[in-house]
């Protein structure tokens, strides 16, 4: 045995004898050093503002050294995405001196590539100023060692642990639709969970009524759902045409010649009454008789021209629905349209038997819009509850309960939702917004933001859901970060194992 290991060390000095130059040359680590030197290792931070967030790499600062800087800026908002222009600046202050390095546009897509020499060792203090067309930001990370030499920086990093979290990069998260969100408490309610329905609310919808029985025709060649109209705008007419009963054309035409006789007989009794051929009584008759023609007359042709009664739009609004085809003969009467202001609807939720008890303590609701799965808020739409009713509805085993809201893009009357009508209180909750939870075999988890590109999937036990944002139990902490956009691209992956072309600094 003795023999075996000495051969074996001999054969392997002998081939580490023979190694080429460029094989050497090779064996270096990146940053210079020698196979078994401890090398420095890359500092990373992220940090937050309202409005960004920068994940910086960069070597330890070293007096005399040139250290690089790979500042990844995000803008903040519904979904995180990179800063594409920008003029960025780093400094580094150390007592009253300091020296800055900027960067007047990104390297790549989200990251500024800065450098900076420190000359004085110490505590110093990093700072990073964004301008940007629309707005300014400051970042800045404290008490930042600069060591006089290279050996006291490698003495003083701490030894490398290997770790269990997912790495998913910025390059990755900002081709996706991503944001995550610091974990925080707060006031949600427990909820009665029930289906409704989206309605036009009461008075915000108005018939295009028909004034005379006829033929229906429409004025435009457009006349859909869907068409704004505005207040007065002729919208149909209806003319008699060669029908007998209730024939608006023959209507005016008797109007009209009854007209032309009454004014016949007043002009001929005003020129007879100035010879007192005629009694004032007779004189007076007559002229009742004018007037009252030229009501009739007006009346039966206020809005109608040659083409019959002309049939208005009562307010400003759009078609909700056409009631009549064209050449379809109607009733006075007669509905023909629907034109909505679209300003209001009416949330109606469906509340079954056993939740009756409850009812009293409504005051709000969630809901989610079943066909676009958009979730909702009746106090954000400013929103208030119209009535809970005390009795079932005709046909149906629930008990109604209305709120009047605003309308919004998405949410078209008729619609059915889930609705979360909000009961009691839980305050002092720690919540997440349920997109934040990924499922699997009955048990939730989120991931949790450790690093700038850095994650933990974390397995939570949760509580009371609003519709919107749902109570953790156990699993993560107030304070951590966690993915509420974006977690299944996440798992996805961590499953495929494939990561882009990285250019960050190490």
């Amino acid at each position: 045995m003795k023999r075996l290991i000495v051969a074996c060390v001999l054969f392997a000095g002998l081939m580490s004898c023979t190694r080429t130059s460029t094989e050497e040359e090779h064996a270096h680590a990146a940053d210079g050093s020698h196979p078994g030197e401890e090398a420095l290792q890359a500092l990373s931070y992220t940090l937050y503002t309202d409005k960004s967030e920068l994940f910086v790499e960069f070597k330890p600062l070293v007096v005399g050294e040139i250290s690089k800087f790979a500042a990844h800026l995000t803008h903040l908002g519904e979904y995180f995405t990179p800063y594409t222009e920008g003029y960025v600046t780093v400094s580094l202050i150390t007592g009253n001196t300091g020296i800055k390095h900027s960067a007047d546009t990104p390297a790549s897509p989200g990251i500024f590539r800065l450098a900076l020499q420190p000359t004085k060792a110490g505590l110093g203090k990093l700072i990073f100023d964004i301008k940007t067309k629309d707005f300014n930001d400051q970042i800045v990370i404290d008490s930042i060692p600069i060591y006089a030499n290279e050996k006291t920086a490698i003495a003083a990093q701490p030894k490398e642990e290997a770790g269990t979290d997912i790495s998913y990069l910025k390059e990755q998260a900002w081709k996706v639709e991503f944001s995550n969100m610091p974990v925080v408490r707060e006031t949600i309610y427990d909820v009665i969970k029930t289906t409704g329905q989206v309605m036009a609310a009461p008075g915000d919808e108005a018939m295009v009524i028909a004034k005379t029985a006829g033929i229906v025709k429409f004025r435009g060649t457009n006349m859909l759902a869907g068409l704004p109209v505005r207040s007065g705008q002729a919208l149909f007419n209806v003319s008699g045409g060669d029908i007998a009963v209730d024939n608006i054309d023959a209507a005016i035409r008797t109007a009209r010649a009854e007209q032309n006789a009454a004014k016949a007989e007043f002009y001929r009794t005003s020129e007879l009454i100035k010879d007192k051929l005629i009694t004032q009584a007779e004189f007076q008759q007559a002229r009742l008789r004018y007037q009252q023609s030229q009501i009739a007359l007006s009346n039966l042709s206020r809005s109608y021209g040659a083409g019959g009664k002309s049939a208005v739009a009562p307010t400003s609004g759009f078609i909700k629905e056409l009631l009549v085809t064209e050449g379809q003969y109607v009733s006075a009467g007669q509905p023909l349209a629907t034109i909505t202001k679209n300003n209001r609807l009416m949330l109606r939720a469906d509340v079954s038997l056993k939740d009756a008890g409850r009812m009293n303590l409504i005051n709000q609701a969630n809901f989610t819009i079943i066909q676009n799965k958009q979730t909702y808020s009746t106090r954000e739409l400013n929103g208030r509850l119209l009535s809970v009713a005390k009795t079932t509805g005709d046909n149906t085993p629930y008990i109604p309960v209305h709120f009047e809201i605003d309308s919004k893009s998405g949410i078209i009357p008729g619609s059915f939702a889930q609705v979360y009508l909000q009961t009691t209180p839980i305050n002092n909750a720690l919540a997440i917004p349920e997109s934040a939870l990924i499922e699997e075999q009955g048990v939730f988890y989120v991931y949790v933001q450790t690093a700038g590109e850095s994650f933990q999937k974390r397995e939570v036990k949760t509580g009371a859901s609003d519709g919107r944002n749902i109570q953790i139990l156990s699993g993560i902490t107030e304070g951590e970060r966690v993915v509420d956009k974006g977690a299944y691209q996440i798992k996805l992956a961590t499953m495929s194992g494939a990561m882009p072309a990285h250019g960050h600094e190490h």
